[in-house]
């Protein structure tokens, strides 16, 4: 018998609803908070990211699309967008997993993985809409193949020069590796376990700490700044992440 997985989430968001609709349902702004995902415009369209396809389309308030896999396996993507007052968004979040059968014992681990993941996502979708909404992105990944050890996300903040106490909402001074200079001034803008976001005057700067759920440590930065190459940045990460110890 089939098991599924549901997350659904709401929350308001103090821009127009044009703004939510172009962040969520076009690739140049998923750029700006999520990843690259390029976007048919249509039901039956193609999404670049994870072989999906457009399942609903009703711009601006409707988009949805869904990856399938073998034996009825899905994984549903889903917003509703609708206007709160005279400029704020409610945005409805969710996420459906089908699993065909008799799941194996990983099923839990990535049901909880997806869960707080979805949370850190939709976290930096509000930080992106109300600090950088309209800002052409580029989007950086770096990772660790292995996973990562318990220490690992303590290595990361050290490296970053972050204080052991420093916290959300702290204002802070960091080391940046594809940025010449003196340390940057950014705002802890979430401190989980798991996750660390950093927001700069033009940068959200995403940390993946993977080993709660035995999965490698990674990074997905977002750079606002229009004379970044992403090429020399995503190379400067990525010796970064591989000098970080354990």
């Amino acid at each position: 018998m089939p098991r599924e997985f549901r997350v659904r989430r709401e929350q308001l968001l103090p821009v127009a609803p044009e703004q939510v609709w172009n962040a969520v349902a076009t690739g140049e702004g998923n750029l700006g908070w999520l990843y690259p995902m390029e976007i048919e415009p249509r039901v039956g369209g193609a999404v670049s990211r994870g072989s999906a396809t457009v399942v609903e389309w009703e711009p601006p308030r409707r988009f949805a699309c869904r990856a399938t896999g073998e034996d009825g396996f899905s994984n549903t993507l889903d917003y509703i967008v609708e206007a709160d007052g005279d400029t704020g968004t409610r945005l409805s979040m969710g996420i459906h997993w089908v699993h065909p059968g008799t799941p194996d014992d990983g099923w839990d681990t990535r049901a909880d993985a997806a869960q707080r993941h979805f949370d850190f996502y939709r976290h930096s979708l509000a930080e992106y809409l109300r600090h950088f909404a309209g800002r052409p992105a580029r989007y950086v990944r770096a990772g660790r193949p292995e996973p990562a050890a318990p220490g690992a996300f303590t290595a990361v903040r050290e490296r970053l020069g972050l204080p052991a106490t420093a916290g959300t909402g702290d204002t802070v001074k960091v080391v940046l590796p594809h940025r010449a200079g003196p340390p940057v001034e950014a705002v802890v803008d979430r401190d989980d376990p798991g996750f660390l976001g950093l927001r700069t005057a033009d940068a959200l700067y995403r940390f993946f700490d993977g080993s709660p759920w035995n999965w490698p440590l990674w990074l997905g930065h977002h750079l606002y700044a229009p004379d970044t190459d992403p090429e020399d940045a995503t190379r400067a990460w990525d010796s970064w992440l591989a000098e970080v110890a354990p």
